[in-house]
C-alpha cells in the first residue's frame, strides 16, 4: 500500500512538472512572435579600399627562409654573422643578430664557437662586434697609422678598417701627404707616407750621370761587373747557356734593339712612378 502511494505521488510530479515545461514553452513562442528582430543598417559607404585579407603565404616563406638559414652550414652561417657587423659597424647580442639575420648564435653552438675564435669578430661576453687588422676610425688615424710604415703597407689590410677608408686613402694622396704605389708582382696597391719635411731633389748632373751609364749587352758582363762590386747575381748566365749547348739549344744573347717603343707586354721598372720620372723625360 505504501509503494503505491509513492507511484502516485511520482506520477503527479511528473504531470506537474510537464505543464510547467508547456508554459514556458508557450511564453517563449509569444514573445518571439510579438518582437520580430530588424536588419542591422548598412554601413555607410566610403571610398575607402577594405583592408587586404591576412595572407599566410609571406609569412610561410619568411620561415622557410629562416629554416633554410639555420640548416646551412656553420661557415655560411659565420658569414652572414660577419657581413652584418662589417656593414654595420655595432655591437650586436645574440638575440639582436637573430632578428638582424636569423642566424640563432645560441642555439648553434658551433657557430657561437666560431664566432667567437674568429680573427674578424670581437666578442666582449655579451656582444659581437667586427674587428679590423688595424684600429683606426677616421682619415686622421690612419694617416698616422701609415707614417708609421715607412717601408709602406698594403692597401688590402687597410680596406676593413672603416667604411669609407678608401675614399680618405684616395683624399691623402691628392693632398701630397701619401704615395699609393702598384706591386706589379701581387696586382696591389702599397701606402706609402710622404713626409713633407723631407723634400727629394734630383740634380741635374746625376741626371747626366744616370744616362750616360750604358750597361754592357751581354749578361755575362753585367754578372762581372756585379761581382767586381761586391754584388752577388741572381743570374748564372754561364751555367745557363752550357746547359742550352747540352741540349743543343742556342744561346746567343740577343742583339740589343735600339730605337724602339716598349711594347705592352715588356716589364719596366719602376713604371708604376711615372711622376717621379717625369722630369727625367722632359729634360
Amino acid at each position: 500500500m505504501a509503494l503505491q502511494e509513492k507511484l502516485d505521488r511520482f506520477n503527479k510530479q511528473q504531470e506537474k512538472c510537464q505543464s510547467m515545461l508547456s508554459n514556458i514553452a508557450a511564453k517563449s513562442s509569444s514573445s518571439r512572435a510579438a518582437v520580430a528582430p530588424k536588419p542591422a543598417p548598412a554601413p555607410p559607404f566610403s571610398g575607402a579600399r577594405p583592408s587586404a585579407p591576412v595572407k599566410f603565404s609571406n609569412d610561410t616563406e619568411r620561415l622557410q627562409h629562416i629554416n633554410s638559414i639555420r640548416k646551412s652550414p656553420v661557415g655560411a652561417q659565420m658569414k652572414r654573422v660577419i657581413d652584418i657587423l662589417f656593414q654595420t659597424r655595432q655591437a650586436f647580442t645574440p638575440e639582436q643578430i637573430n632578428e638582424a639575420c636569423y642566424v640563432d648564435v645560441n642555439g648553434n653552438r658551433d657557430v657561437f664557437e666560431g664566432l667567437r675564435k674568429n680573427p674578424k669578430v670581437y666578442y666582449d661576453g655579451k656582444r659581437f662586434s667586427y674587428k679590423a687588422k688595424h684600429d683606426v676610425k677616421n682619415k686622421n688615424e690612419l694617416l698616422v697609422l701609415i707614417r708609421k710604415f715607412i717601408e709602406g703597407i698594403a692597401v688590402i689590410d687597410l680596406k676593413d678598417a672603416y667604411p669609407s677608408v678608401m675614399e680618405d686613402l684616395q683624399a691623402l694622396k691628392a693632398a701630397g701627404q701619401i704615395w699609393l704605389l702598384s706591386n706589379f708582382d701581387s696586382q696591389e696597391d702599397i701606402a706609402f707616407p710622404n713626409d713633407p719635411r723631407v723634400p727629394i731633389k734630383v740634380d741635374d748632373d746625376l741626371k747626366e750621370l744616370f744616362r750616360s751609364i750604358e750597361l754592357p749587352r751581354d749578361m755575362l758582363d753585367i754578372e762581372k761587373d756585379l761581382q767586381k762590386n761586391g754584388m752577388k747575381p741572381a743570374t748564372n748566365t754561364a751555367k745557363r747557356r752550357a746547359a742550352a749547348q747540352v741540349q743543343g739549344i742556342s744561346a746567343k744573347p740577343k742583339p740589343k734593339q735600339k730605337n724602339k717603343e716598349f711594347s705592352k707586354k715588356a716589364k719596366l721598372t719602376n713604371a708604376h712612378l711615372p711622376e717621379l720620372f717625369q722630369n727625367l723625360k722632359n729634360s
